[in-house]
């Protein structure tokens, strides 16, 4: 007989908005000891809710990335149950080198939510599994939306935060998020096969291979659409977004970053030309 698929416990937090979709699910699965995979925004009546969920018996809890949406309610719901807040790092851990000196140089985020505040108890390295006697978790450090994102992986199943969401292509904001690295991580998660992918907004993607796949068609798409916009007239990210996003003013700045993700790319492939440190304002031109 055939065993019966397992289903985590899904939480979903009032935390609606154009970035969060219907909001952020927090995830429990386990019995005895019960694991929590994003314990959620900084709100009490939300953390109040997990921790009733897990009976006293959550025992870890780990966190996908260091953005408020995810990670904000981290301390407040490890008060509540004593159980160990386990990620890959703060806010800026796993910053590749490019984005690391950029940084330094001054290229600002777009405030896409950064918990500064956050502080794991516990790192976790890239491939570590943590176990216990009800399952099993592995940890896959998939950067792209942020420097240390981790997907966990559970059996046939990967909790997939915003690396992959449900409902919508992710935000890459340099310095935080970088499309290098995006792309790397989709090879990644394409390699594991995954049956299904949970991700924290949206709903559960039963097929994650083609949804892998038109996640890397969509920015390739957008990457010839940045070069055929160059080739007309030199431009800045903002520019750039506003030629080739139709979208509602409030998502408009979320645009620019996505743009500059790829303008930097460009860039490092020798694709574009810019002067002087890049900013959010750099004008860049085809090369």
């Amino acid at each position: 007989m055939t065993a019966p698929v397992k289903e985590p416990l899904r939480i979903l937090a009032a935390n609606p908005s154009p970035l969060t979709g219907p909001g952020t699910t927090t995830f429990l699965i386990g019995r005895d000891d019960m694991a929590v995979i994003d314990p959620g925004p900084d709100d009490p009546a939300h953390q109040e809710a997990v921790a009733r969920a897990g009976q006293e018996r959550i025992s870890h809890i780990f966190v996908t990335h260091a953005h408020r949406d995810h990670s904000a309610g981290a301390a407040r719901l490890s008060r509540m149950t004593g159980a160990p807040v386990l990620a890959f790092g703060g806010a800026t851990a796993g910053r590749s080198p490019l984005m690391a000196r950029l940084a330094s140089q001054g290229l600002a985020g777009g405030g896409e939510g950064l918990d500064h505040d956050f502080a794991p108890d516990r790192l976790l390295s890239d491939n570590e599994v943590v176990t216990t006697a009800d399952w099993s978790l592995r940890a896959l450090h998939t950067p792209g939306h942020s420097g240390g994102h981790l997907c966990f992986q559970w059996d046939d199943a990967i909790f997939s935060g915003d690396l992959v969401m449900g409902w919508s292509s992710t935000l890459i904001s340099p310095p935080d998020g970088d499309l290098a690295d995006y792309f790397g991580s989709l090879t990644r998660l394409e390699a594991a096969a995954p049956a299904r992918l949970l991700p924290t907004h949206g709903d559960p993607i039963t097929t994650p291979l083609l949804r892998l796949e038109e996640l890397a068609r969509h920015r390739r798409l957008r990457t010839a659409q940045v070069m055929a916009a160059l080739q007309e007239r030199p431009d800045s990210a903002a520019g750039l977004a506003r030629r080739l996003y139709d979208v509602r003013p409030a998502l408009l700045p979320a645009a620019q970053r996505n743009v500059l993700a790829h303008l930097i790319a460009l860039a490092q492939l020798g694709a574009v030309d810019f002067a002087g440190n890049l900013t959010a304002d750099t004008f860049f031109s085809r090369a």
